[in-house]
C-alpha cells in the first residue's frame, strides 16, 4: 500500500538481527541476553494507542544509530511492536462486529421479552470476575478490571484516589493476632487467616486514598500468651516510607477490644456468647474514632467507616450488627464455611452430626453465616468454586438468582424488592519484595536463595535434616497444622506404601509448634499420634522429618531448603478455600501437588506449576508426587512456570480491586444523625436501604409502578398504609425496625434502639427479639 512502505522496511530489518528467529538461543523478549537495551520499552509495555506517527519517529531515530547491534536490536523490537499492533487492531475489529451484531439482535426483541431475557445475553455477564487469570499466565480483562501490571498503572490509580480519605474497619475475632512474629500454627485458631487479615490491613493502609485502617480483634491478657496480645493498640509497620497521607492517625492499626473471659484465652467455638459484648466495645471505639478523624480530615463532621469487613462467621456476625447500627456498607469473607465443613466431616464418617455440633458449635456458626450473608452488600471470595459450590448451600444466597438480579438491574428492569449480595473473586495478595527468585537454570543449588553460596545455612535447616539418613534427597514438604481436614494422615500413608517414592525422596511435615503432645488439643494430638504410629508401622525412620518448633520468619528458609533439593510442596487438604502457602511455595521455585477441591484449582490455572489430585485417593497422591520427583524436566517446567507467573498475585493488585468494589457502595451515615437535626427519613433512607446500595440496585416504589404500567387505587392505598413509619418523628421512626441494644460506655444506660434490616429473622442473635420483624422482611 502506498504510504506504508516504511512498515515493510521494519519487517525486513529482522534479517539483520543475527541469529534466526527459530534459534533456541535467541530471545525476542531480551530477558535472557544479559544486556541492557533502551528499546526494552517496545516489548515490555502493552500497546496503548494506535499512533503510527510515533512509529515513524522511532524508525527515524533507530536509522540514525551508528552501532549496528543496537540499531538491529531496536529494529527487531519495533517489528514485533507493529505485529502486536496489527493483531490488536484485528481483535478489536472482531469485537466491534460482535457487539454491533448483538445490539442488532436485541433491537429486534420486543420489550416485554427483553425484560425477562436471561442474564447470559447481558453485556459483560460472562467472565464477570474482577480479573480472570488465563492458564498461560496472562490476565484476561474480559468483563472485569485490569490487574496492576506496571508502576504506571499504579501511579495513575494513586492520582485518581489521592483526594479520598477513607476509613476502613476490618474485624477478625479469634486467634492470636499481632503484626510481627506471628505464632502461626500455635493452635487451630492462629493460622492462615491471621496472616491474611494482618497483611490485608497493612497493604490497605499503604494504598492511596486510604487514610486509616483498623483491624479489630480480641484483647488477650492470659498468663499463657505473650504480653503483646494484651496491648490495646498496635501500629502495623507500613510497607513503604513514602506515605500518601499524613496525619496523627494515618496508617493501619490492630485494635484489641476486651470481651469474653478475662485472663483466659479461649477457642473460637466458645466465643459465640460474647459477640454482643464485643459489639458494644467496638461501637464505642468507632464512635470515638469518628470524632478524632473529624478533627483531622472531616472538617468537624464525623468520619464514618467506608465499610466494615468481617472475616469468618464470628466476625461476620459482629460486623452485621455494627453495620446495622452505623448504617454503613458491610463486606464479608468466610475463609471457610460451616455448611461445607459439616458435609466434609460427615463424608469421613468418623463423627455424627451431634458430635460435630458439640465439638465445633457448627449449627451456631451456620446460623451466624446466614445472618452475615443476609446483611452483606459484597461477599469477597478467593475462587469461583467457593461461589458456585459452597455459598449456594445457604438459604440467604442463590448464585443463579444473584446473576439474574444483576442482569435485570443493568437493563433497568425491576427486581421487585429482591436482593442478594454480590460475590466478588479477589485472590489474596502476597508481598514479594523480600523474595529474589533464582533466574538461573534448574541446576543451581541456591534455588532462589538471596545469599551467596558461602553463606551459612539457616538454623532451621539442621532442625529438619537431622531426621534424615540421606538429607540430599528431594524433600516433599507439607506445611499445615495437625487437623483432620488437612488430611496429613493420608499423605503419610501414601508416602509409606510407595516404595519408589521413599527411595527417591524424603518427607517433611511442618505441623505448627508444640512442646508436649499431651498439652495439645484433643483433635490435634490425635492426628499427631496417628502420624507417629504410621511412621512406626511403615518403618520410615530416617525418611520423615517432623520438627517441634519453627518461627514464622523461618518459613521462607524452609521453602528454600525444599527448592534446593528439587523437592515438591504438597497441600493434601480435603478442601482448601484458597491456599496461600501454595503461592508462597511457588514464589520460591517449588512445584505443587494440591487438592482438586477449592482454591488450588484457580492457582493451578494461573501458575501452571504442578498437579491436582483427589485428596480421598491415596494412590493418586503417591502417583503425582512420584511423577514430579522422578521427571526432572517436568519439575523444571513447573518451577519456571510458577516463577514466571507468580506476580499475578500481589497485594497492590488485590487492594486496587478491593477499593474499587468499596467505591461501588453508596456512602452512608448513621440514621440518628438525621434524627438529631430534625430531618425525616426519605424513601432512600428507609430501613431496607441499610442492606443494599441504591446506586447498584436502583429499586424504588415508583420504579415498580412504572415498570408494571398502572396500579389500581386499592393497591396504592395498601402500599401507603404499610406501617413503615418513615415519615413520623422522634422515637416512632424506629418502631418497625430490627433492634440492637448496646450500653453507653460513659453512663452505663441502654441507648436508643437502632435499625437493622433483616437481622431479626434469627431469634438466636443476642439482644434481638423474635417478633420484631421489619416490613421488608415480613414476606
Amino acid at each position: 500500500m502506498a504510504g506504508n512502505d516504511w512498515i515493510n522496511s521494519y519487517l525486513e530489518a529482522i534479517l539483520d538481527v543475527g541469529p534466526g528467529l527459530e534459534d533456541k538461543n535467541s530471545s525476542l523478549m531480551l530477558r535472557e541476553r544479559g544486556k541492557f537495551s533502551p528499546t526494552r520499552y517496545f516489548v515490555e509495555e502493552v500497546i496503548t494507542k494506535f499512533d503510527e506517527t510515533d512509529l515513524r519517529r522511532s524508525w527515524a531515530v533507530a536509522s540514525s544509530i551508528r552501532d549496528s547491534e543496537e540499531r538491529n536490536t531496536r529494529l527487531e523490537n519495533m517489528s514485533w511492536r507493529i505485529w502486536n499492533l496489527a493483531r490488536r487492531k484485528k481483535k478489536i475489529g472482531k469485537e466491534s462486529q460482535h457487539k454491533m451484531k448483538q445490539k442488532s439482535v436485541l433491537a429486534r426483541v420486543p420489550k416485554p421479552l427483553l425484560a425477562d431475557m436471561p442474564e447470559e445475553l447481558s453485556e459483560g455477564e460472562k467472565g464477570d470476575t474482577v480479573s480472570e487469570i488465563s492458564p498461560k499466565g496472562g490476565v484476561s480483562t474480559k468483563g472485569g478490571m485490569k490487574r496492576i501490571n506496571s508502576m504506571d498503572v499504579l501511579k495513575n490509580f494513586a492520582t485518581q484516589q489521592k483526594e479520598k480519605k477513607l476509613y476502613i474497619v476490618l474485624i477478625s475475632l479469634h486467634g492470636l493476632i499481632r503484626g510481627e512474629n506471628m505464632e502461626l500454627g500455635r493452635d487451630s485458631d492462629t493460622g492462615g487467616q491471621v496472616k491474611y487479615v494482618v497483611e490485608l490491613a497493612r497493604a490497605l493502609g499503604a494504598m492511596p486514598g486510604v487514610y486509616r485502617v483498623d483491624l479489630l480483634t480480641r484483647q488477650v491478657s492470659a498468663p499463657g500468651v505473650d504480653w503483646s496480645y494484651g496491648e490495646p493498640t498496635e501500629m502495623l509497620t507500613p510497607l513503604k516510607e513514602d506515605e500518601y497521607e499524613s496525619g496523627e492517625s494515618s496508617g493501619a492499626y490492630i485494635i484489641r477490644i476486651p470481651f469474653g473471659p478475662k485472663d483466659k484465652y479461649i477457642p473460637k467455638e466458645l466465643l459465640w456468647p460474647h459477640i454482643s459484648e464485643f459489639v458494644d466495645g467496638a461501637l464505642s471505639y468507632i464512635l470515638q474514632m469518628s470524632k478524632v478523624l473529624s478533627e483531622q480530615i472531616g472538617d468537624g463532621k464525623p468520619v464514618w467507616p467506608a465499610s466494615i469487613h468481617g472475616h469468618y462467621a464470628d466476625a461476620g456476625n459482629a460486623a452485621a450488627l455494627l453495620s446495622g447500627v452505623l448504617n454503613v456498607p458491610m463486606l464479608f469473607t468466610g475463609h471457610s464455611l460451616g455448611r461445607d465443613k459439616l458435609e466434609q466431616i460427615l463424608k469421613q464418617g468418623r463423627q455424627s452430626k451431634d458430635d460435630i455440633n458439640t465439638t465445633y458449635r457448627i449449627m451456631r456458626r451456620i446460623e451466624a453465616e446466614e445472618i452475615t450473608v443476609d446483611s452483606s452488600e459484597v461477599i469477597i471470595t478467593s475462587t469461583r468454586q467457593e461461589i458456585d459450590e459452597q455459598w449456594g448451600l445457604y438459604d440467604a444466597f442463590d448464585p443463579v438468582l444473584e446473576r439474574k438480579l444483576r442482569a435485570r438491574n443493568r437493563r433497568n428492569v425491576s427486581c421487585f424488592g429482591r436482593f442478594t449480595p454480590r460475590p466478588i473473586v479477589i485472590p489474596p495478595g502476597m508481598e514479594f519484595k523480600h523474595i529474589v527468585p533464582n533466574s538461573g537454570g534448574g541446576d543451581d543449588d541456591s534455588e532462589g536463595h538471596q545469599d551467596g553460596p558461602t553463606a551459612p545455612n539457616p538454623p532451621v535447616w539442621s532442625e529438619i535434616t537431622r531426621f534424615f539418613s540421606n538429607p540430599h534427597k528431594p524433600i516433599i514438604l507439607a506445611l499445615a497444622r495437625p487437623d483432620p481436614k488437612k488430611n496429613l494422615t493420608t499423605l503419610v500413608k501414601a508416602f509409606g506404601e510407595c516404595r519408589a517414592l521413599r527411595d527417591l525422596a524424603n518427607l517433611t511435615l511442618i505441623m505448627g509448634n508444640r512442646d508436649n503432645i499431651d498439652e495439645m488439643s484433643a483433635t490435634n494430638s490425635a492426628v499427631l499420634l496417628s502420624i507417629l504410629k504410621l511412621i512406626d508401622k511403615y518403618d520410615m525412620y530416617g525418611q520423615v522429618s517432623y520438627p517441634k518448633h519453627h518461627k514464622q520468619s523461618e518459613v521462607p528458609d524452609i521453602y528454600r531448603l525444599a527448592a534446593r533439593t528439587k523437592g515438591v510442596f504438597i497441600n493434601p487438604a480435603f478442601i482448601e478455600p484458597f491456599g496461600l502457602t501454595l503461592i508462597e511455595a511457588a514464589a520460591y521455585g517449588l512445584p505443587m501437588v494440591a487438592t482438586k477441591n477449592g482454591g488450588p484449582v484457580d492457582i493451578k490455572k494461573a501458575l501452571d506449576n504442578g498437579l491436582l489430585v483427589d485428596p480421598h485417593n491415596q494412590q493418586s497422591i503417591a502417583d503425582a508426587l512420584l511423577k514430579l520427583v522422578a521427571d526432572k524436566q517436568l519439575w523444571s517446567k513447573c518451577k519456571q512456570n510458577g516463577l514466571r507467573n507468580i506476580h499475578l498475585f500481589s497485594w497492590p493488585e488485590h487492594c486496587k480491586t478491593y477499593l474499587a468494589r468499596i467505591a461501588c457502595c453508596r456512602p452512608r451515615h448513621p440514621q440518628w444523625e438525621s434524627c438529631a437535626v430534625g430531618y425525616e427519613y426519605s424513601e432512600s433512607q428507609s430501613p431496607e436501604d441499610s442492606l443494599r446500595d441504591l446506586n447498584d440496585l436502583k429499586i424504588s416504589l415508583e420504579g415498580v409502578i412504572h415498570d408494571q404500567g398502572s396500579v389500581d387505587n386499592s393497591q396504592k392505598s395498601d402500599m401507603n398504609s404499610q406501617p413503615l413509619k418513615s415519615k413520623t418523628s422522634g422515637g416512632k421512626k424506629l418502631e418497625n425496625m430490627s433492634k440492637l441494644s448496646f450500653k453507653e460506655k460513659s453512663g452505663g444506660n441502654k441507648a436508643e434502639t437502632l435499625p437493622r434490616h433483616g437481622i431479626s429473622r434469627y431469634n438466636r442473635v443476642p439482644g434481638i427479639e423474635k417478633e420484631e420483624i421489619c416490613v421488608c422482611c415480613s414476606g
